[in-house]
């Protein structure tokens, strides 16, 4: 297994949990496994199937997706293929003859095409080594990306019963695992289920304020560096991508509303790296493959964890450190509750948006907070990759009486009545701001009015926030009207003290700033980066050439070694991460080529 992993992926030694997961389907005994984007995930089943006898068939959602796993295959030296409708009949004539004469290891299918009679037909006529079924979050109903045809995938057991199924997911939480499990009827599984947490991803919550700024703000620390920005609406993503262009900030939009050829050609040229920044709905991202994002940016709060987890989990997939930057607003809570509402799945929908709201807004370890949801214990005290852990908060002076007179407030307000009022009227109760609901509410007479009147309503507004993060206080109702829970009445009695941090406020920003440019230097120490920018540009020039894209000739961790170590022969270049036996004879002169010119007239 060593000998192959090296010949052909260039690595000397196999990720945590690739080895066991391998051995299973060696084995033949059914498994489902749960390993975080960026863990190694399509090795694991790559890699047995040039070991064992027959071809393993892979089923795969998109069509992009198939297409980038087999142009990386192919380049590696793999003899893979996919069977879609991209492809013309002729095509897909030659490649059912390749499959009919056993000369494929891989082939990559989607669930419509498999239970095409056909299909079925031209499988059973050769040796299978095993079925994947890949992105299996898609099979079940608890799943954040629910595909109905997935659901019928059982039929391969029926039809082949003594081929073994592997299924595979980057995020599952205990219900959507069970769910896999029970669509597939497997009896006895092998589960594996890696640490979710990403070591590699820094997390920041904010609450957003000038969204444009804030955004402009972040992609100046990543100038030169490929990133996703993601938007609530489709209006939002068109407003944010034009406002950025003319700020020289030069990107493409995503979304759903969309022409099919403008959405391809944009997905296209950010895949190729022709263009490093795209500003897109939900819509973009599960046939991303490319491996060097180094940023995503959520200009909204997604609707649940699974999908932050999932979203942010495309940044970094080359292991190198990548960062996620959250801007979050309570108008973000009222448009999914909305649209939530209308959903037939409803109560499930809303729990888990206030999961994900209490996540933003409580001050807390957050690689800590996304491995509690997925029912993981995080070992470390310290993640020090989040804005918590690495103290960019600073706390209140008294958290208690803010948080005394926050739900006192409430409390008052809501008296002898029988319905709420919203976080904004109650800001302005604490402000002291006389607005025509105050005034003819009474509410200027309350002992609270003006308790906080020497902060802004955005500090107030952000305190409150915490307050229901911490389900101090819970919203209700058609209008998020807010209310007291148990834990609250505990806190105005004084037997619970709450966390609370102030906003960002300019000085502590550049404290974090400069941090971060630490931070970054520090990535950086021992590679050239004028080395690094040569080789980047080498690898688009060939990608294009070939009509892939460019992290399947090589991801950033193999340029970023060449840069270190510079070889200059073709034995130096064979020892570099992630390059095998064919990479090596392809690509070692057209590299070695840029790090010779390089050393002799430096930049």
């Amino acid at each position: 297994m060593l000998d192959i992993l090296k010949q052909y992926w260039g690595y000397v030694s196999f990720r945590p949990m690739q080895e066991e997961i391998i051995h299973s389907i060696m084995e033949d005994k059914e498994s489902l496994t749960i390993l975080p984007t960026g863990g190694g995930k399509s090795l694991c089943f790559q890699l047995p199937a040039l070991i064992k006898d027959g071809m393993a068939v892979v089923i795969s959602p998109l069509i992009s997706l198939m297409k980038d796993q087999v142009d990386a295959l192919k380049d590696m030296g793999i003899a893979a293929e996919y069977l879609n409708s991209s492809l013309s009949p002729k095509e897909q004539r030659k490649i059912i003859e390749r499959i009919s004469e056993q000369k494929i290891k891989l082939l990559y299918i989607s669930p419509e095409r498999l239970q095409g009679e056909g299909t079925i037909e031209l499988l059973s006529s050769i040796p299978i080594a095993f079925f994947v079924i890949d992105e299996a979050h898609c099979i079940s109903h608890w799943g954040h990306d629910f595909r109905a045809d997935y659901r019928n995938l059982k039929v391969i057991k029926k039809i082949f019963p003594y081929i073994s199924v592997h299924a595979f997911t980057a995020t599952a939480t205990k219900e959507v695992r069970d769910d896999i499990v029970a669509q597939l009827s497997f009896d006895n599984a092998s589960i594996h289920i890696a640490p979710v947490d990403r070591p590699n991803l820094t997390y920041r919550m904010v609450p957003r304020t000038s969204i444009i700024k804030q955004i402009t703000d972040t992609l100046k620390k990543h100038a030169d560096e490929p990133g996703i920005i993601y938007c609530l609406r489709r209006d939002d993503v068109d407003t944010i991508s034009e406002k950025l262009n003319k700020l020289g900030f030069k990107n493409l939009p995503y979304h759903a509303g969309l022409t099919d050829e403008t959405r391809h050609e944009n997905q296209d040229k950010f895949v190729s790296e022709e263009i490093d920044i795209i500003v897109a709905t939900v819509a973009f991202g599960m046939g991303i493959d490319r491996s060097n994002i180094r940023f995503i940016i959520h200009a909204a709060m997604p609707k649940s964890l699974e999908y932050y987890h999932q979203e942010t989990g495309r940044a970094g997939r080359d292991g190198l450190a990548s960062y996620c930057y959250m801007f979050f607003g309570g108008n973000d809570y009222r448009v999914w509750k909305f649209l939530s509402e209308k959903s037939s799945n409803q109560d499930t929908l809303i729990a888990k948006l206030n999961t994900i709201y209490h996540f933003c807004s409580k001050p807390q370890c957050r690689h800590n907070g996304i491995a509690d949801y997925f029912n993981q214990v995080y070992e470390k005290d310290s993640c020090e990759a989040c804005d918590y852990c690495l103290g960019e908060f600073d706390m209140v002076d008294d958290p208690l009486k803010i948080g005394q007179d926050i739900l006192f407030s409430v409390y008052e307000a809501t008296q002898d009545i029988s319905f709420g009022f919203g976080a904004g009227h109650i800001a302005n109760i604490l402000k002291g701001h006389l607005s025509d609901n105050i005034e003819k509410r009474g509410h200027h007479n309350l002992s609270r009015f003006g308790a906080m009147a020497g902060q802004s309503l955005e500090f107030i507004r952000y305190m409150i926030d915490q307050m229901i993060g911490q389900d101090f206080l819970v919203r209700e109702g058609e209008y998020s009207t807010l209310s007291l829970t148990e834990s609250g009445i505990k806190v105005l009695r004084g037997d619970i003290k709450p966390v609370l941090v102030k906003p960002l406020m300019a000085q502590k920003k550049k404290e974090i700033a400069k941090k971060s440019r630490e931070l970054k230097e520090k990535e950086w120490q021992g590679i050239d980066h004028d080395l690094f920018q040569l080789l980047r540009e080498k690898r688009a020039e060939l990608a294009m050439r070939q009509g892939v894209p460019a992290f399947i000739i090589f991801g950033d961790k193999s340029l970023k070694d060449m840069a270190a170590i510079r070889p200059t022969t073709k034995e130096q270049f064979a020892t570099v991460f992630g390059v095998g036996d064919k990479k090596a004879k392809t690509y070692a002169d057209h590299f070695t080529l840029v790090i010779k010119a390089y050393l002799t007239f430096p930049a």
